[in-house]
């Protein structure tokens, strides 16, 4: 079965207690958290201290998504601010396995991002390493992208690559994802789908995920 992860980045930031709440009570399991330093991508969205803030206002897996330059240095920030999953991106670091090594040690679950330009290969001495891998379906950086349709087939090796070596790690899936190919990327192998516009656009948030979680199935 499928998890839900809804991307702050899509939601009303004037109310972000009533509106976590909602989705998590709905069914949504897992809450991204986009962390962007106008450098890595070309936006900037929020730090530790936002995260810190709604951290008491829910019980959902925070899933923190770091899209920053040289990850190592906030590392210790980001933990302390209320992260269960710590998600850094391949391109952004020159010691990713160090970085995950170090994420490991402090307790909390160490997952790796690609962007849909890095083949998956480059992965193949860092997967025994993490938690999950995160497969970036749009360019990162901004939301409300289509998603790329070649990335589906990257999913599938990787999910293929997950079974042959015998390993247990997550797939999670990130941009682009509407209700309308939830279905093909839970079937392609993505255990954890991340919709932004989708859930947080939605007239009704709690209805979508819903229907997210069922065409998922």
């Amino acid at each position: 079965m499928a998890i839900l992860s809804p991307s702050l980045l899509a939601a009303d930031f004037s109310c972000l207690g009533p509106s976590v709440k909602k989705i998590y009570e709905a069914g949504a399991a897992y809450l991204h958290l986009d962390v962007m330093d106008g450098a890595f991508v070309p936006n900037i969205s929020f730090g530790p201290c936002v995260i810190k803030a709604i951290r008491p206002l829910t019980d959902a897996v925070f899933d923190v998504h770091l899209m920053i330059d040289k990850p190592e240095r906030y590392i210790d920030e980001f933990i302390d601010s209320g992260a269960d999953l710590l998600t850094i991106h391949y391109e952004a670091t020159t010691a990713p396995a160090d970085v995950l090594a170090s994420i490991r040690k402090k307790g909390i679950k160490a997952c790796i991002a690609i962007k849909p330009s890095t083949p998956i290969a480059v992965l193949d001495n860092l997967l025994p390493l993490v938690d999950m891998v995160l497969i970036m379906t749009v360019e990162p950086g901004f939301g409300g992208q289509k998603l790329i349709p070649e990335t589906i087939d990257k999913i599938a090796a990787l999910h293929k690559r997950r079974k042959a070596l015998g390993l247990s790690f997550l797939i999670e899936a990130d941009g682009g994802i509407t209700l309308s190919n939830t279905h093909t990327l839970s079937s392609a192998g993505v255990d954890v789908l991340v919709a932004g516009s989708a859930i947080f656009g939605a007239e009704h948030p709690e209805t979508a995920v819903q229907a997210m979680l069922s065409a998922a199935k």
